[in-house]
């Protein structure tokens, strides 16, 4: 019986972690799966340092989101948003007035025998609700920034995964004109021998030769284009250069890609189109204030006077109330009027342009999909076999040169293609996922800081 017991532990205490471990994998967001993709196996951990000048797409993001001068100008705006809120709250200054009357006149009102000098304090008395009205539009101004700031996070994690992956594409494109070089010269190495043996004509030689010069020549350009492309990636970092000598991660696509029906309905969380909530509370709010506005506040005044020719004091006050006859405010509460009812065309607007985004994004994921699919399964290993065959047949005098060139070139012109169509489905899948909302990670510790001093 203890046997059974303790083999039950082993069991559970082998079960339990990995029910554990896949749990915490479902809760990751598929956008974060997404990442994941992308991302070295090696370098997962994104609050690990460069290794040996290799960055990560964690990396990438985490730098960026806390590195970026524009990201940061947002998150500013909304400090200055926050300061205004109790600002706007303040009640106004009261006002003090000084007067002095009759005095330096003629006859009894020579000097200052018959003058009188007041001394008063007014105080302007908001009615309408002005105040909390103020604040309200103030909160939302403030939110309205949140929502900027939101979008923009999502633009620059969607423009790093988009650059990251060109370094990525082109590091793959250098080690495929690396290969062609190597293939060039070894080429040229087959067809001098045959040259001398007799086998062929010089004029191979000669062909190979500028096979091998037009090769060069290409990896020439593919060095400058990484080289572009990384400092691309280094600007979005908020880095004047290129901190780190290579992108470390991986191209390769999913085993599917989401039905669109599952993708569509899911916009409404995109920050352009979720703001419009906001959006309408803030017009509504300021509606309110300019209504509020056309109540013109009175001003109450207290104060003492000083009789000097009887050297008597007396208490004064008054009361200053505006008369709207001409100004209540008609063209304010008009502005805001039409400013409110249009806030739904706008967010229809908003709605029509992220759909027509989303499925132009969507197409262009699926066709590269297909296109990668095609590459890998059947049209790659079919070029490298006839590669392969033709190289071999041409050291027996099977086969031209024509014909190994025009293999060789066709087989890296696929490979290119396959590197392109991967591209286009990885940036695809990241315009995808920022059009329904979903580019969104977790904070980073530096923005976690920066809200909460907020």
């Amino acid at each position: 019986m203890r046997l059974k017991i303790f083999a039950l532990a082993l069991i559970l205490v082998a079960i339990v972690p990995y029910r554990t471990e896949a749990q915490s994998s479902e809760r990751k967001s598929t956008f974060e799966q997404f990442i994941e993709s992308i991302d070295s196996s090696d370098y997962q951990d994104s609050n690990h340092k460069e290794s040996k000048g290799q960055l990560t797409l964690k990396q990438a993001i985490h730098m960026a989101l806390s590195k970026n001068p524009e990201l940061t100008s947002y998150s500013l705006e909304i400090q200055a948003r926050e300061a205004q809120i109790p600002q706007s709250k303040l009640l106004p200054n009261p006002e003090i007035e000084i007067e002095v009357e009759n005095f330096y006149g003629n006859k009894n009102l020579r000097g200052f025998g018959g003058a009188e000098s007041s001394l008063s304090v007014s105080q302007t008395i908001e009615l309408g609700g002005k105040r909390l009205k103020r604040g309200k539009v103030s909160s939302l101004e403030r939110d309205m920034a949140n929502w900027d700031y939101t979008a923009k996070r999502q633009d620059v994690v969607t423009d790093v995964i988009i650059s990251f992956i060109d370094v990525l594409a082109e590091q793959e494109r250098l080690v495929i004109i690396e290969e062609l070089v190597r293939l060039a010269e070894q080429s040229l190495n087959t067809a001098s021998a045959m040259v001398q043996a007799g086998k062929v004509s010089p004029i191979d030689e000669m062909k190979a030769k500028a096979s091998l010069s037009s090769a060069q020549i290409e990896l020439k350009r593919a060095n400058r284009s990484l080289d572009a492309a990384r400092k691309r990636l280094a600007a979005l970092l908020g880095e004047p250069a290129p901190a780190f000598a290579r992108a470390a991660g991986k191209l390769e696509a999913e085993a599917s890609i989401p039905a669109f029906d599952e993708l569509y309905p899911n916009i409404s969380a995109n920050p352009d189109i979720a703001r419009w909530t906001t959006e309408k509370e803030q017009r509504t709010a300021i509606l309110n204030l300019e209504r509020a506005n056309r109540i013109y506040d009175p001003a109450v005044r207290f104060g003492l006077r000083r009789f000097h020719d009887t050297d008597e004091t007396a208490f004064t006050a008054g009361i200053t109330i505006p008369l709207p006859f001409f100004n209540r405010n008609q063209g304010g509460i008009k502005q805001a009027a039409i400013r409110q009812a249009k806030a739904q065309n706008e967010r229809k607007a908003a709605e029509l342009k992220t759909s027509a985004s989303l499925s132009e994004a969507y197409a262009m994921l699926s066709s590269s999909f297909e296109e990668w699919t095609s590459l890998k399964s059947d049209i790659l290993p079919q070029l490298q076999s006839a590669y392969d065959a033709i190289s071999e047949g041409y050291r027996y005098g099977k086969f031209g040169y024509l014909d190994v060139l025009d293999t060789q070139r066709t087989l890296f012109e696929s490979n290119i293609r396959y590197i392109d169509a991967l591209v286009s489905y990885k940036k695809a899948f990241a315009g995808v996922y920022r059009l329904i909302g979903g580019g969104e990670l977790k904070m980073t510790e530096a923005e976690k800081g920066e809200k909460d001093e907020r």
